[in-house]
Order: C-alpha cells, then sequence, then structure tokens
C-alpha cells in the first residue's frame, strides 16, 4: 500500500515515549505516516492478504541478503 522509510528519529520518539508526530510533528517521517495515512483512507483496492510460506520467506530474505544460505537459519 505505501512504503515507509524508517529514520532514526522513530527511536527518539520511543526513548522519549511519543509517536514520531508527537516528538517531532514537522519532521519528514512524521508526513510519512501522515501520507500512509491518507493512502489507507484512498485505498480502494481491498483484498485479503495471503500469508506467504516459510519457503519463499527464505527466499526473500537470500534474495535480499539477509540470509547467506536457507539451511543456516530457521525462521
Amino acid at each position: 500500500l505505501y512504503f515507509v522509510p524508517r529514520d532514526n528519529i522513530v527511536q527518539h520518539a520511543e526513548i522519549n515515549k511519543k509517536t514520531v508526530i508527537e516528538y517531532r510533528p514537522d519532521s519528514n517521517q512524521a508526513q510519512e505516516y501522515r501520507n500512509l495515512a491518507q493512502a489507507v483512507i484512498e485505498n480502494t483496492d481491498f483484498v485479503i492478504p495471503i500469508p506467504m510460506t516459510q519457503e519463499r520467506l527464505e527466499e526473500i530474505l537470500m534474495e535480499y541478503g539477509m540470509m547467506e544460505l536457507a539451511d543456516d537459519y530457521k525462521i
């Protein structure tokens, strides 16, 4: 639906026990969350997600370099 990049400001807000929008309402990260909210409101593609298999998850992790060998890790 919408990709939200993660900025270090998220950790700073968490440490202060606030949301990013409360902590730094004018930050780029706060705007990303507002954009996500707007994307949810405007969404017209109502589909029921289907969970991926364990094998597919491992393939994706290997593809993006998050796992070296599927046999070395069990998620």
